[in-house]
């Protein structure tokens, strides 16, 4: 008898090849982040949208609706209110640039707290007095 020692590599292999299928099935599900929506810029729209709700934070803290202002307190129902009848539950939130962050995600929460589906966030710097026209 010859004393050749060879490790069985086949069980090792096995092994390998079921941990490659776990992590093949797992990683789809460990992908994390947000959905986003790009918004049509096909030149056939005509405009400004009529219907489009418009959420501003001003430095001083105050927020109006669409050029209306609420106080803090009563946007939950306000907001309700406003969506309440409607099918496309839409808002597009808008920040004056000095505003702190926290404040701009309070308003994100008492927007999906009202109902309010699809959230946009306008990218814009703005100072106090401008205006914004939504497309």
């Amino acid at each position: 008898m010859s004393a050749n020692a060879e490790p069985n590599v086949v069980p090792l292999c096995d092994v390998l090849l079921v941990l490659l299928i776990i992590f093949m099935v797992i990683t789809p599900t460990l992908q994390k982040g947000i959905d986003v929506q790009l918004p049509d810029t096909s030149p056939d729209q005509g405009g400004p949208a009529s219907n489009v709700i418009v959420m501003t934070l001003h430095k001083n803290m105050k927020v109006d609706i669409n050029h209306e202002y609420h106080e803090w307190e009563i946007l939950p129902d306000k907001l309700e209110q406003i969506y309440a009848p409607r099918h496309e539950k839409v808002i597009f939130i808008r920040a004056e640039a000095r505003v702190p962050f926290v404040k701009v995600l309070e308003l994100i929460d008492i927007a999906k707290g009202a109902g309010v589906e699809v959230l946009g966030i306008i990218p814009e710097y703005f100072e106090e007095g401008e205006e914004t026209q939504i497309y």
